[in-house]
């Protein structure tokens, strides 16, 4: 059975596709498993349950230079000029391959055991209260720069050991480096992404150096610690890894939160049963991530020949797993056009699966609750100031600003 082409309908570059992209989605599903993407050379896979499989298949992987090189994959190296970008990236462990992820994941874990990151909670709860009651002393306020954004980008950097005195540009260089996982990023976006990982790289480089002579009781003094004890780990692993937990552990974080209350907002009688019950809370935040899910679409190479439904993909091939229409799939998800915050029956799969199932997960569920349990308690009659403007991007969906008044 050969692959069905992709309905017009998708198109990751138009503003009314990215603004709502879950009818295109459901055309999808609907004329079938697997759809070749010419503009970005990917095969797209839509339902829930070839998502699911695919995420922990073996024959899949983030990268596949840990058994090809470019040339034998049928693939070509980046531009030179790319290097400081690529250097950083392939050096995380999101796109590393075992052994090599087995090893610097086993580390990295130890920091976000469930007892560690319970013994978190009460930072981050005070934190978000922190946050919210300035938001509501001044009014009102852009609820994506005044609580979203600062709650995680604060407790990654304390957990790293990052000063406050020096998280000013984190954000920055996170964004400009985050612009990369787009499809076909243009050559603007890829040399903001360049300056932002040789920043970012001579900064931790830097803050590494000071903590060898100064070890703290934070993740950065432990890895080093651990290359120390034997857990071999380059200096350069040690970079990546802090620049994957703070860009993943704040950029579903953000996007979740604004996307969820911009929904929100659109569904006021959902609203309203939850501002009469905070026990909804956790099921809200799992509905709410579901519901719109703040990344889209997720990539593996195809490391050895595979079939779908059918039709052969080739090594050397990329597929293009959509979160979003998978976590819209009817066949999982009882009528899943509609919002429930009082589901039960979820899972959905914004966390991925399998080994590269965000290590972050437990973190991220318990600041998406902080903040939403600070909003309803502080600012009962929180509205919308104004329709908010989307981000242009598809595959990290975000919004510019959410303003919200009292």
């Amino acid at each position: 059975m050969a692959a069905l082409e992709t309905p017009q309908a998708f198109d990751p570059w138009d503003p009314a596709f990215v603004a709502d992209p879950y009818p295109a989605y459901e055309e999808l599903r609907a004329r079938g498993r697997v759809h070749y993407y010419e503009p970005t050379n990917q095969w797209l896979v839509p339902h829930h349950a070839d998502v699911s499989a695919l995420l922990r298949d073996r024959r899949l992987g983030r990268t596949y230079q840990h058994r090809f090189t470019h040339e034998d994959f049928g693939r070509t190296a980046p531009p030179a000029e790319q290097e400081p970008f690529h250097v950083l990236n392939d050096h995380g462990m999101l796109d590393l391959e075992p052994p090599d992820h087995t090893r610097i994941r086993r580390l990295v874990s130890k920091a976000f055991t469930p007892r560690t990151v319970e013994q978190l909670k009460p930072y981050v709860d005070r934190l978000a209260g922190e946050l919210v009651a300035g938001l509501v002393e001044a009014g009102g306020g852009d609820l994506l720069s005044d609580v979203a954004e600062p709650l995680p980008v604060a407790v990654i950097a304390e957990m790293l050991g990052i000063p406050e005195s020096d998280r000013a540009p984190l954000r920055p260089w996170s964004a400009d480096i985050c612009g990369m996982y787009e499809l076909n990023p243009s050559e603007e976006t890829a040399a903001k992404a360049v300056r932002a990982s040789v920043e970012f790289t001579e900064y931790l480089r830097e803050l590494i150096e000071v903590r060898r002579k100064e070890p703290g009781d934070d993740l950065v003094s432990g890895l080093i610690a651990a290359h120390d004890e034997g857990d071999r780990l380059t200096e350069q692993e040690m970079i990546s890894t802090c620049v994957l937990l703070l860009n993943a552990g704040h950029e579903a974080t953000v996007n979740a939160t604004v996307n969820g209350w911009w929904v929100l907002f659109r569904h006021p009688e959902q609203l309203a049963a939850l501002r009469a019950d905070h026990s909804l809370i956790p099921t809200a935040v799992e509905e709410l991530m579901r519901y719109d899910t703040p990344l889209q679409l997720f990539e593996r190479w195809v490391l050895d020949d595979i079939e779908i439904d059918g039709t052969t993909i080739p090594r050397g091939a990329e597929i293009a797993m959509l979160f979003g229409s998978a976590n819209r799939d009817p066949e999982v998800f009882a009528t899943p056009e509609k919002l429930d915050l009082s589901r039960t029956d979820n899972p959905h799969i914004s966390f991925s699966a399998g080994i590269h199932y965000c290590i972050g997960a437990p973190l991220a569920r318990i600041e998406l609750a902080a903040s939403m349990a600070a909003l309803l308690e502080q600012a009962p009659t929180l509205t919308l100031a104004a329709a908010p403007t989307r981000k242009p991007n598809f595959v990290i969906r975000g919004l510019e600003s959410l303003n919200v008044t009292l």
